[in-house]
C-alpha cells in the first residue's frame, strides 16, 4: 500500500536526481575533484526529507486512531515535540552539516577561478564560483570545513584529487614550496616516528 508507494517514489526520485547531470561542464572548466560521498549525502538528505513529509501526513491519522487528541495538554505537547524533532530539526541539521560538501570542483586555468558544486536545501545542485585568492584556510581545523570560499565553508577530501598539484593550488600551497601536499604527508610520518 502506502508505504510501498513512498519507498518506490524515493527510489525513482533518487535515481533521477543522481543521474540528472553529467560531469562535463566546459563552461566551468576542467573537473579537478569529485566527492566520493555525493550519492550518500543526497540519499541521506532525501530520506530525511521524505520521512518528514510522511510524518506530517501521518500525524493527524495517528492522533485520531490513538486518541491522543483527547489526552492531557502535557501528553499532546510531548507528542508534538517528539514528532517536531524528527520532522523539522533532523533535516535542518543535516542540511547545515552537509551544505558545504563539494560534490564536484572545476577549475578554469585561464582566469584562475573554481566552480564548486554542492547540494542546496531542495536537493538540487548549486554552483559557487570563486577565485583562488578568495580561498581562506581556517586558523583552527574544523570538522566540516576544509576552506572558506569568500565566506562560504567548503569541505573536500584532499586524497580524492587525482592530481595533488590541483589541491596545492586550490589551497595556495604552491605559493609556499615547503607546504605542498606530498610534503605534508612526509611531515606527518616524521611526527609519528
Amino acid at each position: 500500500g502506502f508505504i510501498f508507494q513512498v519507498a518506490s517514489f524515493q527510489g525513482v526520485a533518487l535515481r533521477s536526481l543522481s543521474t540528472s547531470s553529467s560531469y562535463d561542464h566546459p563552461e566551468h572548466g576542467r573537473l579537478v575533484y569529485k566527492g566520493s560521498l555525493a550519492k550518500a549525502v543526497l540519499g541521506v538528505k532525501f530520506f530525511s526529507y521524505s520521512t518528514s513529509v510522511f510524518n506530517l501526513f501521518m500525524m493527524p491519522y495517528i492522533m485520531l486512531k490513538s486518541g491522543i487528541g483527547v489526552e492531557s495538554l502535557l501528553v499532546q505537547a510531548a507528542f508534538y515535540g517528539l514528532i517536531g524533532i524528527f520532522t523539522f530539526v533532523t533535516p535542518v541539521t543535516l542540511h547545515v552539516l552537509t551544505k558545504g560538501y563539494v560534490i564536484r570542483l572545476y577549475y578554469k586555468d585561464e582566469v584562475d577561478t573554481y566552480t564548486a558544486i554542492t547540494y542546496n536545501a531542495i536537493l538540487t545542485e548549486k554552483a559557487t564560483v570563486f577565485h583562488q585568492k578568495d580561498v581562506k584556510i581556517p586558523d583552527i581545523s574544523k570538522m566540516f570545513t576544509t576552506f572558506y570560499a569568500k565566506t562560504k565553508s567548503m569541505l573536500v577530501n584532499p586524497t580524492l584529487f587525482p592530481n595533488p598539484q590541483d589541491y596545492n593550488h586550490l589551497m595556495g600551497y604552491d605559493k609556499y614550496p615547503f607546504l605542498k601536499f606530498e610534503n605534508l604527508e612526509e611531515v606527518k610520518e616524521t611526527d609519528e616516528r
